[in-house]
């Protein structure tokens, strides 16, 4: 990849979204139906006019490949159409290319701000699985709720830890998300009580999306699994702790987790990803045969969250780093698929909260107020041991070395209150 590669498009110092990035998402604008774009600094880039006109003729796509409301019909394509694609793209935007660069009346029907437009759903979720891949995370809740000498189970260091989640409930960045209420018992009390959630929490996540079926009774190799995966983006896990404190055993999560999962708009392609590659934790004791990898799985995205209570300034409460994980994507997907289980285009597999090693890189308000009990203290006087109402949770996430920074942009959601019970 070309670090000093520059688009004729501006792109302002430290965005997400130089011409190395090329991500992709579905937007909608008056006038213009959903449909495909990808995104150079602030204008957002509409794949179907661009196509329309011409400029990928020699790709032989499909005619309104991307004239959709997701981007499953292109991801389904493949890998070898998702890069040859962005290829194209990052030679059409290049600044010493004229052909767009100087027709400003097809510029006119191709490029609009990103002020201007809606931002979608990128992909339709057929299933959707949750990770606990974060080692610090799963030890974090180990000491805080058990033994903490025996915080992690005894499977933990051998699988990846997953569930299946609902899908209807993943929106995108943006949406508010009322509180959630449900059952809930409090350890002095005899029976439950019902009502609105008392803790509400977000998780810090990152999600991959995969791009290639397979069928039933195949699995899928750790080395072959990042030729299934399209590409990656931001994931707020929503999460009420008080209801799941009291219905998680002995089935695991069910209403303390779908009532909410935010995601951010741009899917970050695997190419894309490639210059921010590092080694993960050493694995001890050594995973079996079919988990084990060869090469960096791993990747340095710096992540931060930010709270804004309403009508006050955003303020930096973690900043944590996907390099943590554990458990990486390849071995995510290996594991999830090891039993014959069949994958879709589209799929969403979140990470797991992700959690550094120190109390300002945990990746949940659980953590970071200890359960509630060291509350974080806010610009504005108030404190916060779990989400309040009217409260945004802000999440961005980004790589930068060799003079190369390249990111998601942000996920974004506010909380509202609970709803009556009628």
């Amino acid at each position: 990849m070309d670090v000093t590669m520059k688009s004729w498009i501006e792109v302002e110092k430290g965005s997400d979204f130089p011409i190395q990035n090329i991500p992709f998402g579905i937007f909608s604008i008056t006038g213009v139906s959903a449909r495909a774009a990808t995104r150079i600094g602030d204008s957002v880039i509409d794949l179907n006019a661009l196509t329309s006109l011409g400029f990928l003729d020699e790709m032989e796509l499909e005619p309104g490949i991307f004239d959709h409301d997701s981007l499953n019909p292109f991801i389904a394509l493949g890998q070898p159409a998702w890069r040859a694609v962005r290829e194209q793209l990052i030679r059409i935007f290049a600044e010493n290319n004229p052909v767009l660069r100087d027709d400003a009346g097809k510029q006119a029907v191709i490029l609009f701000p990103i002020d201007q437009v809606r931002m979608l759903m990128p992909v339709q979720v057929g299933d959707y699985t949750d990770f606990y891949s974060s080692i610090e995370h799963a030890t974090n809740v180990g000491i805080m709720f058990r033994d903490p000498a025996h915080a992690l189970l005894p499977n933990w260091r051998h699988i990846p830890i997953g569930y299946h989640g609902r899908t209807s409930s993943i929106v995108v960045s943006g949406t508010s998300i009322h509180r959630p209420k449900g059952q809930t018992k409090a350890e002095t009390d005899e029976f439950p009580e019902f009502g609105p959630s008392g803790q509400v929490d977000f998780e810090l996540e990152m999600a991959f999306i995969t791009g290639k079926k397979t069928g039933l009774g195949q699995s899928i190799a750790t080395a072959d699994a990042e030729d299934h995966i399209f590409g990656m983006v931001l994931l707020n896990d929503l999460s009420a702790r008080d209801i799941q404190k009291w219905e998680y055993i002995p089935l695991g999560p069910f209403l303390a987790k779908n009532f909410g999962t935010v995601v951010s708009p741009w899917i970050v392609t695997m190419d894309a990803l490639e210059p921010f590659r590092v080694p993960g934790p050493v694995q001890k004791p050594p995973v079996l045969p079919y988990l084990q990898i060869e090469g960096n799985h791993n990747f340095d995205i710096q992540l931060d969250v930010l709270l804004q209570p309403e009508n006050q300034p955003e303020q930096l409460i973690s900043r944590s780093n996907y390099k943590y994980m554990y458990w990486n994507q390849a071995q995510q997907l290996a594991h999830q698929t090891v039993n014959g289980c069949n994958i879709n285009v589209g799929d969403m597999y979140g990470s797991g909260t992700i959690s550094g090693p120190d109390p300002g890189s945990y990746g949940s308000m659980l953590e970071i107020t200890w359960n509630g009990t060291k509350p974080v203290k806010m610009a504005d006087g108030t404190e916060r041991n779990f989400i309040h109402d009217n409260d945004t949770i802000i999440m961005r996430g980004h790589g930068e070395n060799n003079n190369l920074r390249l990111g998601f942009g942000e996920v974004r959601t506010k909380i509202l209150p609970a709803i009556p019970y009628s």
